[in-house]
């Protein structure tokens, strides 16, 4: 699974600095403070990328899709049966006040989810506390993960977009720490998955990449 991750803005991240900076100019500076930066954990506001008139557009949404009884929340959803879930492909479209009043989110809401990094925990013979590690790509500074968003309402009847990561069964790499692990979009293929229904199936089948393992703090 992926149950945390990071939206690092060091000097050197560019591109997350940049995303954060369209956010603040899209939505202003209010959608900027209400975003978690760092370590993100489930419930937290961070950026995603949507299509907006066609075109991929960050902007801010909750990580997890609220659990029908009201208690929890949804963060990931398995690439093997995302398509079969109700709560992922035929779910209420909040956001349409016209019909069809149903909607598939996998089909029709995708998102990208960019990150640093992402964190998985370790159990090690002999510790009473699991060892905790950064997973991030060797040769860039970002990690775009593949999700599904939808927009909700809150107990006061307010809509609100959240997003879920879709997880695989982890590379060689990855294993050594979980048996899950994100589906990852290289930066060309972005809109791709936003887009492109045969590319969606393909992402969702394939192999994930080899990642680099850091012990974190």
């Amino acid at each position: 699974m992926c149950g945390r991750y990071t939206v690092f803005t060091d000097a050197e991240m560019l591109e997350m600095l940049a995303i954060i900076a369209e956010i603040g100019r899209l939505y202003g500076d209010g959608a900027v403070n209400a975003m978690k930066l760092g370590e993100i954990y489930p419930t937290n506001i961070a950026p995603v990328f949507c299509l907006e008139n066609n075109l991929p557009s960050p902007h801010p949404s909750k990580w997890g899709f609220p659990k029908w009884d009201g208690k929890g929340v949804i963060i990931n959803a398995k690439a093997e049966t995302v398509l079969k879930l109700p709560t992922f492909n035929n779910t209420r479209a909040v956001y349409r006040s016209q019909p069809p009043e149903f909607i598939s989110p996998i089909k029709e809401r995708r998102c990208v989810v960019p990150s640093t990094g992402f964190y998985e925990w370790k159990h090690v013979d002999g510790k009473s506390t699991k060892d905790k590690y950064l997973l991030r790509l060797p040769d860039s500074n970002m990690l775009y993960m593949a999700g599904i968003a939808n927009v909700f309402r809150d107990a006061a009847g307010q809509p609100f977009e959240a997003f879920c990561i879709i997880t695989t069964a982890a590379s060689g790499s990855v294993s050594e720490v979980h048996d899950r692990m994100p589906v990852i979009l290289k930066p060309d293929e972005q809109e791709l998955w936003l887009k492109d229904s045969g590319f969606m199936s393909e992402a969702l089948a394939r192999d994930g990449p080899e990642l680099i393992l850091q012990k974190a703090a």
